[in-house]
């Protein structure tokens, strides 16, 4: 195997509004960019360490750093997933090989993977997590987007979701708690979301407490995000949910999600595809994941105050493929 360069670099991305979900609010997507090079080309790919799962762009840099020695000598994508455990690092570096193989190649990623050409998709846009007036205000103005995706875990639930619903009354909704209602609220949430007409609600409770969703009735079907990592955690996600959040971020990188969307799709999940706020460099690759989900959920850099050169294309609600000048 060629020997190849291996580099990387913190990105402060400000962004255009506030993000709010029930861990915390931000201003600015921070990133950590990975380049690969074999001497004629760069390949490179984008990751959003994420600090519930104890990542920092701070440990994300080391954990890189760490495989230079070894990319020096030479490695491939098969190889990479031995070596490092699903996650932002693995995500920028699996990415950044995938790029650099198209180049040498001259050939698109979706071709030297396997599959057809991508096609544009309908993304869900996010309604941040607010009070409820606030909320239904955002709601209205993207009321004519097909699929909107609500940001909950918080007091009154049930309020924000019926007035979101009012302020949306044609738009198909799906709910993202991240982890914030109890056993104890569930119940009642569920009923909430079921009269307010919603179609999935994501990862109501917290990972450590899932199991209790084995037990409970729920009116509208559940998909797992926090407690989806990578290829080895889908099983234990039968009987307690019925679809699963696939991100690159969680998964390793492109390489395990696409394995992952057949896993998925073979014990019966339903498949929705998500990303975390970043540049386009962090969504292009997704989209290749996407093209067999039934929810996809990448708007993550039309949050951006702007974003970075030959960007995905946003328009009618849908995501398109990236240039070649960006990945892949």
């Amino acid at each position: 195997m060629t020997a190849l360069s291996l580099r990387a670099a913190i990105e402060h991305w400000p962004l255009a509004n506030a993000f709010t979900i029930s861990r915390g609010a931000k201003t600015e997507a921070v990133t950590v960019v990975v380049e690969v090079g074999d001497g004629t080309y760069i390949g490179r790919g984008e990751c959003v360490p994420y600090a519930r799962y104890d990542e920092t762009p701070e440990s994300v840099m080391t954990a890189t750093k760490a495989m230079k020695d070894v990319f020096a000598r030479g490695i491939d994508r098969q190889k990479l997933r031995q070596l490092m455990p699903p996650g932002a690092a693995r995500n920028a570096i699996d990415c950044a090989l995938w790029d650099l193989e198209a180049k040498q190649s001259d050939r698109p990623v979706h071709e030297l993977a396997g599959r057809p050409a991508p096609q544009p998709l309908m993304t869900a846009f996010t309604i941040s997590l607010d009070t409820p007036e606030a909320m239904a205000q955002a709601a209205a103005k993207a009321s004519d987007w097909p699929l909107l995706k609500i940001k909950l875990g918080g007091k009154d639930d049930g309020t924000r979701i019926k007035a979101v619903r009012h302020a949306a009354p044609k738009t198909e909704l799906i709910v993202d708690a991240n982890e914030g209602w109890t056993v104890d609220n569930l119940a009642e949430n569920f009923a909430a979301c079921a009269q307010a007409g919603v179609t999935l609600i994501e990862q109501p409770l917290p990972e450590a407490e899932d199991t209790a969703l084995a037990g409970i009735p729920h009116p509208v079907p559940i998909c797992a995000d926090e407690s989806a990592h990578g290829l080895t955690s889908l099983a234990a996600l039968k009987g307690r949910y019925d679809a699963v959040n696939i991100k690159l971020d969680k998964a390793g990188g492109l390489t395990e999600a696409l394995m992952m969307v057949e896993t998925a799709t073979s014990i019966g999940l339903t498949v929705m595809v998500g990303c975390m706020v970043a540049s386009s460099l962090a969504v292009a690759p997704a989209l290749l994941v996407a093209q067999k989900a039934r929810f996809v959920d990448l708007d993550g850099a039309l949050w951006l105050a702007k974003d970075r050169p030959f960007g995905l294309r946003y328009e009618d609600y849908h995501v398109y493929p990236a240039a070649a000048e960006l990945w892949g």
